[in-house]
C-alpha cells in the first residue's frame, strides 16, 4: 500500500462491506480516530491511514500550514500531492476489500477533513459520503467547472466547534455556504466546543454513519 493504515475488519460478514477511511489531523496518527472504531456500526470495514509526511514526535501531516497570518496559509503543492497520494490509496484499498461501491465513506479531522473534502470534490462517484469535522473546503480544491450530478450524489455532513481556535468557525460556514449555494446534499452543525469532537459531535457523527447502512 502507498500509505501506512491500521484497519479493523466488519464485524458482521459481508462479501462487499460498507468501507470507512478515517483521515488524522495535522500532527497527529492513524491511531487517533481509530478510537472511534469499536462504537460504530460494526458492519463498516474500517480503515485508519497515517498522513505521508512526518510532522514531530509520533505524529504526521497532509501538507504544513502557515498560521501566522490569522487565516491559515496551506501549502498548496503539498495539498494537490497528498490528494494525489491518498485517491491512489483510496483505489488500492478499493481493489483489495472489494467494498460495496454504493458505500464508501471519509470522515475527517481538522486537516483530514480538508483532505476529505479535496478528495470527494476532485473524484465525484468514487466516494458516496464524507464526514468533515473541525475543517473547510480549501477554494483550490473545490470543483474548478461545473458542479455536476456525481458531486450532488454525496451525501456530506460537517461539524464544527464555535470556540474553534485553530481553524475558526467562519471557516466551517464558508464551506457550508457553498455546500448550500451548489446544492450539495449536506447537514452543517455547530457545537459549543473549541478545536475538537465532543460527546455531542460525536454522537451526530456516529448516528449519520450509523444510518448510511442501517439496511444494509
Amino acid at each position: 500500500m502507498s500509505l501506512h493504515y491500521i484497519s479493523q475488519p466488519p464485524q458482521v460478514a459481508s462479501k462487499h462491506p460498507p468501507l470507512l477511511i478515517l483521515l488524522h489531523g495535522l500532527g497527529s496518527n492513524e491511531q487517533d480516530l481509530f478510537s472511534f472504531a469499536p462504537q460504530l456500526d460494526p458492519r463498516y470495514l474500517i480503515i485508519s491511514v497515517r498522513a505521508p509526511l512526518p510532522y514531530g514526535y509520533g505524529g504526521y501531516a497532509w501538507f504544513t500550514i502557515d498560521f501566522s497570518r490569522g487565516v491559515p496559509q496551506p501549502n498548496l503543492g503539498q495539498v494537490y500531492e497528498a490528494r494525489q497520494q491518498f485517491t491512489q490509496f483510496l483505489d488500492e484499498i478499493v481493489q483489495k476489500f472489494q467494498p460495496d461501491p454504493e458505500h464508501v465513506y471519509l470522515t475527517g479531522f481538522s486537516q483530514g477533513a480538508m483532505m476529505s473534502y479535496a478528495t470527494a470534490l476532485a473524484t465525484p462517484g468514487k466516494v458516496t459520503g464524507l464526514v468533515a469535522m473541525s475543517g473547510y473546503i480549501l477554494k483550490e480544491t473545490a470543483p474548478q467547472s461545473e458542479v455536476t450530478p456525481d458531486h450532488l450524489k454525496l451525501s456530506i455532513l460537517a461539524t464544527h466547534g464555535t470556540n474553534d481556535s485553530v481553524l475558526p468557525i467562519f471557516l466551517g460556514r464558508s464551506a457550508a455556504d457553498y455546500l448550500q449555494q451548489h446544492q450539495f446534499n449536506y447537514e452543517f452543525k455547530e457545537y459549543l466546543m473549541g478545536h475538537e469532537v465532543s460527546p455531542p459531535c460525536f454522537a451526530d457523527v456516529k448516528q449519520w454513519l450509523d444510518q448510511r447502512v442501517v439496511d444494509l
